[in-house]
């Protein structure tokens, strides 16, 4: 098919990892062979791409990956792998490409560490029989060869000691991650962030799965404090959102949405932010979202509120009071009323505004909480027209949250649906006060 190619993973958020590789494979156009390699409980996957440009393409914006490598070799001490590597068909041809241009060696691990024990200059030394002519440069060299040492935890607590494999490679492309996205996001850092902010990780891994892109309109129709939309902002795409908290829209004083946005440098990313129940949306009816990522209320600050009245007939009439001469509802301090709204009620109505703005084959991301009661079934929202692409799972102790993430797939696909059906007996909020009992 073309080379070999080392993938360094993170063993985190391991229930997200193949689906972000595999969205992030799917938007640039990546073919990826060996996937039938992947192996969860471990961070390496050597994999068959058609060339550099495709492999830096699929890990440049990655966040549960470290960087990939062009594959030279592996071994299980360092006299295999120097075997391997002058074994690899492709080895007279590597070391004249890269005979003449300047070079540095790294070192890197998981599992363990061998600081202190390993002789890094006579492990470079070690590699003489490349016979690179050029330069030794520590700061922008043309090419970076890695030594990665595996080891084998002796238990949670305590690091491996001896090296189970070696894996050496030339680096092809560091991840988003490691280029510093997460430091840069830290909520710590960020102006302006809410309790219910949403962590930097997996908002741009969510980013990630649901293919936000360049030049793109993602909204977020329940922003809060904009977690979602400094994801989506990062990727390149041009962010809107809204809530029905005019609170949360507002911000305090200088710190706002908006404020997130100009700390990054990426204030022509954020297009506005409404205050607007999602049930009443006053979004023009053409306008097309080319992704819709979300992280709808739980109810568990406050129960699920939309606009309406709890009993219309008593409140009949009340909408025509006037304060000085003017409808009280025209006032800019007017709160209108609110009443309860059941979280499968509004997630029905997610999925079918999905239906109706995202273009085909167009992604509708959103994060549900579950109970992880063992006698009681998770029913996943479906709509006729959307396909359940992903349903990555995050564990807590007695509850759990899921992404879930959907294509639209037009009238033609006629698919499962559930819309209209009570999906859980009690609400989560009732679920989650009383212990889950």
């Amino acid at each position: 098919m073309g080379k070999t190619y080392l993938l360094f993973m993170v063993q985190v958020h391991l229930n997200f990892r193949r689906a972000e590789l595999e969205s992030l494979a799917d938007l640039f156009g990546v073919e990826v062979g060996n996937w039938d390699q992947y192996d969860e409980n471990s961070p390496f996957l050597k994999v068959e791409l058609a060339n550099d440009e495709q492999a830096r393409a699929w890990i440049r914006r990655s966040v549960l990956t470290r960087a990939i490598y062009e594959f030279w070799g592996e071994g299980e001490c360092y006299s295999k792998l120097h075997e391997n590597v002058q074994g690899n068909v492709s080895f007279d041809a590597y070391k004249l490409a890269y005979r003449n241009g300047s070079f540095k060696f790294e070192f890197d691990s998981f599992g363990g560490s061998s600081s202190g024990k390993l002789d890094r200059v006579a492990c470079i030394e070690s590699f003489r029989y490349l016979d690179f002519q050029g330069k030794i440069r520590l700061r922008n060299p043309d090419q970076v060869f890695t030594v990665i040492e595996e080891y084998e935890p002796i238990n949670d607590n305590v690091a491996g000691e001896v090296p189970k494999r070696i894996f050496f490679g030339r680096l092809i492309q560091e991840s988003d991650r490691l280029r510093g996205a997460l430091e840069k996001y830290d909520l710590k850092k960020r102006p302006y962030k809410g309790t219910t902010s949403f962590e930097a990780e997996l908002s741009l891994v969510s980013a990630n799965i649901a293919q936000v892109q360049p030049g793109s309109i993602m909204y977020d129709p329940f922003a809060g404090t904009g977690s979602f939309l400094v994801a989506g902002g990062h990727f390149g795409a041009m962010v809107l959102g809204s809530d029905i908290d005019g609170r949360m829209i507002r911000g305090k004083g200088s710190q706002t949405i908006k404020a997130n946005f100009k700390k990054y440098g990426e204030s022509l990313q954020f297009l506005d932010v409404l205050t607007m129940d999602f049930t009443h949306n006053s979004l023009r009816k053409n306008l097309t979202l080319d992704t819709i990522l979300c992280d709808p209320p739980y109810g568990i600050r406050e129960s699920i509120k939309v606009l309406g009245a709890r009993d219309p007939e008593r409140f009949a009439g009340k909408e025509n009071v006037e304060i000085d001469g003017q409808k009280a509802y025209l006032s800019r301090d007017y709160i209108p009323t609110k009443r309860p709204y059941s979280l499968d009620a509004l997630l029905d109505d997610l999925l079918q505004f999905a239906s109706e703005r995202l273009p085909l084959n167009g992604r509708l991301a959103f994060w549900m909480p579950v109970a992880n009661d063992e006698n009681i079934q998770t029913v996943i929202p479906l709509h006729a027209n959307l396909e359940l692409k992903y349903n990555c799972v995050q564990e807590f102790n007695k509850w759990s949250r899921r992404l879930l993430v959907y294509v639209n797939r037009g009238p033609a696909y006629n698919g499962p649906t559930n819309a209209g059906h009570e999906r859980s007996q009690t609400t989560f909020r009732d679920r989650y006060f009383s212990g889950f009992n």
